[in-house]
């Protein structure tokens, strides 16, 4: 578990939960899911102390949930945001059911394809308070909790002394702010990984593509489909939760003050910032499906007019040879008086007509492009 006080003047990060709400700023109490459930108690109570109240046993519930979808939920004292994110190479350290353990570990295909994976990310939003429940190891909480001591180193980790923020630089200002700001940091990922999948399919298209491809790896593509499938329901429920947020925000009482109204209309810009983020990557993603589909059904058709070019040269051969069988058939009657058969060079004027038909009809298939290989390129 690791606590920040985060305020106008800079950063610290406490070795322990605070007695009391500090007077100035908000903290962050940021802690991994086995930490959350095994002091789930210590927290209700600190909670108690800080905020005046304890979360509803199902919204803890909620974010002890590695199954459950990016959602959104609120009541009268906070608001609850539960956002998946990508999981690390390394993976996050949370146990998962036998079942998802196994259908991860026979998962084939490329490891950009096994790359999309992901855990629920829960945030607790009071007002001078936000609680997050990561996956164990979590490289977003670590990653903006280094961002933030660099942008405000802390004079000390005990809570005593101030620290002054870098030149330029904006802390968050609210829980709210600070939810905002780590979950574009998790849609930072996928608008990454989107980069890494168009390179990927395209590779498949090509090699879909080639006219005198044999061997297509079905299953990895099967499996494509089907992480991009995912990954779009994932993104749908990502913007649902982001535009229900939206829409709670849009119900906050106007405060009093202009510092108050310019916060909240930030509040506003950046979380349809993020929402438009969102949407991007839902785009691409759909844009990524009617891709495969469509390579899929170009391949297809490319496999159909090989066969067709093949089918339309043995008919054509075929055609050549129907006249020099009839021809072969008369004279193989048993008939006792044919034309040219008892010649000394009969044999040399059939065969010389058969040669002269065969070339003829050659060539008039030629001129018509029967013999003439399409064209894949």
């Amino acid at each position: 578990m690791r606590i920040f006080h985060i305020h106008s003047g800079g950063v610290q990060e406490l070795a322990e939960l605070p007695a009391q709400m500090p007077a100035l700023g908000f903290v962050w109490i940021a802690c991994a899911r086995p930490a959350f459930q095994a002091r789930l108690a210590e927290i209700q109570a600190n909670l108690q102390t800080l905020v005046g109240l304890q979360m509803v046993d199902l919204h803890v519930s909620d974010l002890l949930n590695v199954q459950l979808p990016s959602h959104y939920d609120y009541t009268s004292q906070y608001d609850l945001l539960v956002f998946r994110r990508l999981a690390t190479a390394q993976g996050d350290g949370v146990a998962q059911p036998p079942a998802v353990a196994e259908s991860s570990a026979r998962r084939s295909g490329p490891p950009v394809l096994r790359r999309i994976d992901t855990s629920p990310v829960g945030f607790a939003v009071f007002d001078q308070l936000l609680l997050t429940v990561h996956p164990s190891d979590c490289a977003v909480r670590d990653a903006y909790a280094t961002r933030l001591m660099a942008l405000a180193p802390a004079a000390s980790t005990n809570g005593e002394g101030r620290s002054n923020p870098a030149a330029g630089a904006r802390l968050p200002t609210s829980p709210a702010d600070l939810m905002l700001r780590v979950v574009n940091q998790m849609v930072d990922g996928y608008l990454d990984l989107r980069r890494e999948l168009t390179r990927q399919l395209d590779h498949w298209q090509n090699e879909l593509l080639k006219p005198r491809a044999r061997y297509v790896n079905w299953n990895s593509l099967l499996e494509a489909r089907l992480s991009l499938h995912m990954l779009d329901e994932i993104c749908e429920d990502q913007r649902t939760a982001v535009q229900d947020w939206i829409d709670a925000l849009e119900t906050w009482p106007l405060p009093d003050t202009p510092a108050g109204l310019r916060e909240l209309d930030l509040l506003k810009v950046r979380s349809r910032d993020v929402l438009e983020h969102i949407e991007r990557v839902v785009h691409h993603v759909r844009r990524l499906e009617q891709s495969t589909e469509t390579a899929v059904q170009m391949h297809f058709s490319v496999q159909s007019n090989r066969t067709n070019d093949i089918m339309r040269t043995l008919t054509a051969l075929t055609a050549v040879f129907l006249p020099l069988n009839l021809i072969a058939g008369i004279f193989g009657m048993n008939f006792e008086f044919l034309p040219l058969i008892h010649k000394q060079d009969g044999f040399w004027w059939a065969t010389g007509s058969m040669i002269v038909i065969a070339l003829a009809l050659v060539l008039l298939f030629w001129r018509k492009r029967y013999l003439a290989r399409t064209s894949t390129r």
